[in-house]
């Protein structure tokens, strides 16, 4: 099966509210507990026992990143709804939910689908501006502990303002408003209850950015930026999959982005032996567990002129 004679299914609805399918209403009612999460976590901190908002705090954290790879994630690339306004709004949702502009991450996003963790290039600098390579050496990927833990403070505002300019003023104002208004929410917490937010909030939500960029580390180590069938590694683990929207078939995204992710698992099998054929890399665990996996390659054999792994 030849590359460019890959067809992928379009999905189509004749729902009058969903643009693509009516499955969607799933992350779309969980993206809505999530928000009512987010603001339940402020109600319940001055009421309830320490130890059982940590407990609390660190489901929230978990949370986030499940949002960005799962719910977010699958609404930058197929927007649930036919209206713009509910797209609008539900973007808004997700921008206090997560603590970030969803527009501005709709940016970053497109960027990594421009690059899909490309190595250094002669200036030293990759297209990714999240590339697992961006930060290592010798074309190598980068140590996990770093890019996990201080990837969330490598985001360069300048570069994602002048990348959405290029997409019109409506698009610049709307990322502006979805800054002001989280930004505005947590100021408005932190007024009613600093201990909240400085000691408890800002924290647990750090580490839910950290467990993001976890699982984007595993969602690429090991593949091959070179080859696109081969520029994702992806984790078949059931039960991850239909908790995270199955994001875990992350080969068969960066393959064919546009894939809704209820038909990831059908793509899969259409284009399963070719993926055998070319050495797609997968992993047993869910990514964020990824180190876990047993063939997983020591980062040695991440850099380039090394031997592919099948």
């Amino acid at each position: 099966m030849a590359l460019e004679t890959i067809r992928t299914e379009d999905v189509k609805t004749d729902s009058k509210l969903f643009a693509y399918s009516r499955l969607d209403v799933i992350p779309v009612i969980f993206g809505v507990l999530h928000f009512v999460y987010f603001f339940a976590l402020f109600y319940l901190f001055p009421r309830t026992p320490l130890w059982i908002m940590l407990i609390l705090g660190f489901i929230y954290s978990v949370s986030i990143s499940w949002n960005i790879n799962g719910i977010s994630h699958n609404f930058i690339h197929n927007p649930y709804f036919r209206w713009p306004l509910l797209n609008r709004l539900f973007s808004l949702m997700e921008s206090v939910t997560c603590c970030f502009s969803q527009t501005y991450y709709d940016v970053v996003h497109m960027q990594h689908h421009k690059g899909n963790s490309d190595r250094p290039d002669e200036t030293g600098d990759t297209i990714d501006w999240i590339s697992i390579y961006r930060h290592g050496h010798d074309g190598q990927a980068e140590n996990l502990w770093s890019y996990t833990f201080l990837s969330f403070f490598r985001d360069n505002p300048s570069a994602i303002s002048k990348e959405l300019a290029k997409r019109g003023k409506v698009e610049m104002r709307w990322g502006k408003v979805e800054l002001a208004v989280f930004i505005s929410v947590m100021i408005i917490e932190a007024l009613l209850n600093w201990r909240f937010m400085v000691c408890y909030f800002l924290p647990f939500m750090y580490l839910g950015h950290s467990l993001s960029y976890l699982n984007g580390y595993y969602r690429h180590y090991g593949g091959n930026p070179d080859k696109p069938i081969a520029w994702g590694v992806s984790s078949y683990d059931k039960l991850y999959n239909w908790i995270w929207f199955y994001n875990g078939y992350h080969a068969e995204h960066h393959f064919r982005p546009k894939v809704h992710w209820t038909r990831m698992a059908a793509f899969h099998r259409q284009i399963q032996e070719l993926q055998h054929q070319e050495g797609v890399r997968s992993i047993k665990p869910p990514h964020a567990l990824g180190f876990l996996d047993s063939n997983l390659p020591p980062r040695s054999e991440t850099g380039p002129g090394v031997p592919e792994v099948a």
